[in-house]
This record gives structure tokens, C-alpha cells and sequence, in this order.
């Protein structure tokens, strides 16, 4: 009932966005600003995180950079929100939009709108499952699953129990993590029992299930978390176990997040978790903006190498992905089953660089 309700709700929002298009022209032929800067939108999915708060503070520096005048909205991880919001910076003439839809499968209609209107749309961390946008700029979050495994793989010797906290699996990113830890683990250590706990990227509802899975299961050795968003809460809930001690206490419990924000970080380096892999929320706003300013200006893309590390492939007939670096970060900067990572000191690391943006090059994509 709560799915039908959303959907009927974003239904009622893209009636809407279909009499806006058509009053506009569809074209978005005015988005400039008074000072003749192009004007594009950026729809924030939610700002109760570290991680989307950074992402909002790098997002208009980057703007700024690029020569952009900035419209934003925020969803909080409400599609029928998201379409709402997308109306909106129609009415105020944007270019060009860059969303991060987390539910991943009722996005279609929106996109198919926003298409018709011929608004070019870049989506960041997450791609729709059906749908077209003029560039995904993503990291490959099947590697996250894989990642996490083979650094508690190995840190586990092959056998035991792991507790995976599971993301939203309505999202696409929730699916790839999941798929690509269990995956690996099937086919490389085959004698660790995996535990998996859906969370839907919710904190308190993570914590719950981690405490029921410890009290049935004692012996449990590992716990990958597939969002920050259960740092906290998996903390707390080693704490009150007796189980917040150091790595070569016998009682340890090796823990993997995903996200690389400051306290991520801090937290690996003083001992109380032991990796992350670290999601590259600076080149997401960057790059965001910078497939915006070429699809303003006529781009087009294949598939291949680019200049910034990344390799653009094709999910789909018509849909593009930047697959961005996202390292795996350690105490040690050591290799784990062939998977090489970085110290979580690293100046490199963009939660160990919070407060400064680096200045973007005005052809950092290869065209």
C-alpha cells in the first residue's frame, strides 16, 4: 500500500509537471540568470547525513567554478517530492537538472517527463533502473560488495559469520552491494556464513537487527555496513556487548563501513572500526555539474577511458556511467586478497579534506 501510495502521489505531481512542461514550451530556452549565467537545478535526496550534507557543501562551489547560477531543491528521500521539486525548477527555467533518485525504480516517469521536456538530467550515486539520462556519475558499487569482502575474508581467515547490514534494496546501489558481497563470498570463502539484514539505509532499524543477530549468534566476527547511516548505531551496540575492543583482543569484531566520511575515518585510525570504502562525494558534485555544462553545450560520449581516472561503460542501450574510483581505506594501507587500499590518514581522502575544493579544470572531462 505504501509503494501504490508513493507512486499515485509522484503520478499526481508528473500531471502536473505535463501542463508546466507544455506552458513552458518545454525547452528550458530561458534558463539563464539576470547576469547571463546558465541556470541549472540540482535536487539534493536528502540532507540527514554526512555524507549528502557534504555533497551540499561541495555542489555550489563547484557551480561557482564552473560559471553556473544554482537552483536547488531537497527531496528527503520522497519521490513524489522529487517530482514536485522537479516541477519547480522547471517554472524557473533551468538547462539542466542533477538528481541522486534513492528509489531507483519509481524514477521512470519523472525522467521520461523531464525528456519530453528536453532537459538534459545527470543522476549521481545512484542510476535509474529503467529510463534515459544524459550521464550517470557513479562508482561501481558491486566493488564495494566485493571490497568489504575480501578485506573480512581475509581478515576472518576464511570462515565464520558476518552480519550485512543491507541498504535499500528498491535501490539500485542497495542491490549492487548486496549482490557483490555475497557473490564473492560464495566464490572465495565459502566458509563464512553471511547474515543479511535488510535496513532500508535506516540507522535505528540497523542497530535493532545487528543486536538481535549478535544475541543469537555470539560467535559472529564481522559486520559490513553498506552505509554510514550505522556507524553510530553499530558502535553502540558493540559497546553495550562487550565487544568495543581493539583488533588483537579475541572478542574483536572486524567492522567495514561505506561512505569515507571524516568520522569514518577517525574511527579507523583510533581503532574502532577497521575499513571503509571510501565513495568519491567531491567528484560526484564536481562531475555532476561538469556533464550538465556539457550537455548544455552539445557533448556527447562512448565508452572508454577518461582523463580523471574513471571509465565511462555502457549499463544499457542509451544510458552511460562515469564509474568513478572509490578506494578501500585502512589503518595500514594494506592489500587484502589483491585489493589494494589507502591509509586512512591519506591527504587524498575527501574526508580528510572537508573544508577546501579543489579548483576544477575547464577540461577535466574528455569530450
Amino acid at each position: 500500500m505504501r509503494l501504490r501510495s508513493v507512486l499515485c502521489s509522484a503520478a499526481s505531481a508528473l500531471s502536473a509537471l505535463v501542463l508546466l512542461s507544455a506552458c513552458s514550451g518545454g525547452s528550458g530556452t530561458t534558463a539563464t540568470s539576470s547576469g547571463g549565467k546558465p541556470l541549472v537545478g540540482v535536487e539534493y535526496p536528502r540532507s540527514d547525513t554526512d555524507f549528502w550534507n557534504a555533497y551540499i557543501k561541495y555542489t555550489p562551489e563547484y557551480a561557482k567554478q564552473l560559471g553556473f547560477s544554482l537552483k536547488t531543491t531537497n527531496s528527503q528521500n520522497d519521490v513524489a517530492k522529487l517530482a514536485a521539486n522537479v516541477q519547480t525548477l522547471i517554472l524557473q527555467g533551468v538547462k539542466g537538472i542533477a538528481m541522486a533518485p534513492q528509489s531507483t525504480f519509481a524514477i521512470a516517469p519523472i525522467l521520461a517527463q523531464l525528456q519530453a521536456a528536453k532537459i538534459p538530467v545527470v543522476t549521481i550515486d545512484t542510476r535509474p533502473d529503467t529510463g534515459k539520462v544524459y550521464m550517470v556519475v557513479r562508482a561501481d558499487n558491486r566493488a564495494y560488495g566485493e571490497k568489504a569482502c575480501k578485506y573480512l575474508g581475509t581478515k576472518l581467515g576464511g570462515k565464520g559469520k558476518v552480519v550485512m547490514l543491507e541498504g535499500d534494496l528498491a535501490s539500485i546501489n542497495g542491490r549492487d552491494r548486496t549482490e557483490g558481497f555475497n557473490d564473492c563470498m560464495k566464490k572465495n570463502y565459502p566458509g563464512v556464513k553471511v547474515f543479511g539484514e535488510a535496513t532500508n539505509w535506516d540507522g535505528a532499524v540497523a542497530a535493532q537487527k545487528l543486536q538481535t543477530d549478535l544475541t543469537a549468534h555470539p560467535d559472529i566476527k564481522g559486520i559490513y555496513m553498506q552505509s554510514s547511516l550505522a556507524l553510530s548505531g553499530t558502535l553502540h551496540v558493540l559497546k553495550q556487548q562487550g565487544l568495543s575492543v581493539g583488533p588483537r583482543d579475541k572478542k574483536h569484531v572486524f567492522v567495514v563501513s561505506n561512505d569515507g566520511i571524516p568520522r569514518e575515518l577517525k574511527d579507523i585510525s583510533n581503532g574502532n572500526i577497521d575499513a571503509t570504502v571510501s565513495q568519491p562525494v567531491d567528484l560526484y558534485a564536481e562531475y555532476a555539474l561538469q556533464y550538465l555544462k556539457a550537455a548544455i553545450d552539445g557533448k556527447t560520449f562512448k565508452p572508454g577511458k577518461t582523463d580523471h581516472e574513471s571509465t565511462i561503460v555502457r549499463v544499457r542501450g542509451g544510458l552511460l556511467e562515469d564509474q568513478l574510483s572509490a578506494p578501500l581505506v585502512t589503518v595500514d594501507g594494506g592489500t587484502y586478497s589483491g585489493v589494494p587500499s589507502l591509509k586512512s590518514t591519506d591527504s587524498s581522502l575527501w574526508g580528510n579534506n572537508l573544508g577546501s575544493v579543489q579548483p576544477t579544470a575547464p577540461s577535466r572531462v574528455r569530450w
